[in-house]
């Protein structure tokens, strides 16, 4: 099922100017479109609607030691719930780490890690702040993996 996320703005780079009233179109686990709110509820009227406030972007990569947490699974957790949906190899320094980001589909990148950037066919990991900018949201392959109530 195809799901529209929309936001006040949305940012295809986090240093690149905002789409205001913007929304990214996710099918399964890929970005299938992104423009204006009206533009994409406009060609794809059935798609589910997820809406938020503030700013939408890539998630974030995780560029430090993973938070410390009782177990390897509450220690991803805690990365998805700051926005980042992938976390630097050497950091993920144990099978049970690696583990723990495979199942929750965090991505393990080499140093230097890639620019996040929201392109039109690739993996949809997107995080959503609010104005002071904490995470109020993170996609991670198309899913809904965090949201703050």
């Amino acid at each position: 099922m195809e799901t529209i996320h929309a936001a006040d703005r949305v940012f295809v780079t986090w240093d690149a100017e905002p789409i205001e009233n913007g929304a990214v179109l996710v099918a399964t686990d890929r970005i299938a479109a992104v423009g204006t709110y009206d533009e994409l509820r406009a060609r794809f009227p059935r798609a589910r609607l997820r809406t938020w406030p503030g700013a939408l972007g890539p998630a974030r990569v995780h560029d430090g030691p993973l938070p410390a947490a009782p177990s390897p699974r509450e220690r991803v957790h805690a990365v998805l719930k700051r926005g980042a949906a992938a976390v630097l190899e050497r950091y993920a320094d144990s099978p049970e780490l690696r583990a723990a980001a495979d199942r929750n589909d965090v991505t393990v990148l080499p140093d230097p890690p890639p620019k996040p950037t929201i392109v039109r066919s690739g993996r949809a990991d997107l995080a959503v702040f609010d104005g002071a900018g904490e995470c109020i949201a993170t996609v991670c392959a198309g899913r809904l993996v965090h949201r703050r109530r």
